[in-house]
């Protein structure tokens, strides 16, 4: 069983995958950064300066103590995190979009495999017609 498991661990498919996830992690990194730092601030500006991590709808105010302390915190529906997580859905989409294409091009064209020739039946469609004749 053990040597079952080395031989499936192995093999390539296993490998590609692996590495296929590590990088899509660490593109996903990336592509955060980037809807984070410099794609977000963009649509702040021109959106009135919004911020959109920072949207969202209370559902009930924070309580605060007497002295200042937080008694109950603020219950809200952060939308604004939901939104950059969808800009960052369709970045990655397009990213990934990208990637794909450009790796489709530097693959060689498939050819056409070379046609078969007639079918056994217009083979012998042809010797019945010869015999015939």
């Amino acid at each position: 069983m053990l040597k079952e498991f080395k031989n499936f661990i192995m093999t390539g498919n296993v490998i590609d995958l692996a590495v296929a996830v590590i990088l899509g992690a660490a593109l996903g990194g990336v592509i955060n950064g980037f809807v984070t730092d410099i794609a977000m601030p963009f649509v702040g500006h021109f959106t009135g300066g919004a911020d959109f991590s920072q949207l969202s709808f209370v559902l009930d105010p924070a309580v605060i103590g007497p002295d200042g302390t937080v008694v109950t915190p603020e219950n809200a529906i952060k939308y604004g995190s939901w939104l950059n997580a969808i800009i960052n859905l369709v970045a990655v989409g397009l990213v990934l979009f990208i990637i794909v294409k450009a790796y489709n091009k530097t693959k060689a064209p498939v050819e056409a495999p070379a046609p078969a020739g007639p079918s056994e039946i217009d083979l012998l469609t042809e010797i019945r017609d010869a015999l015939k004749k």
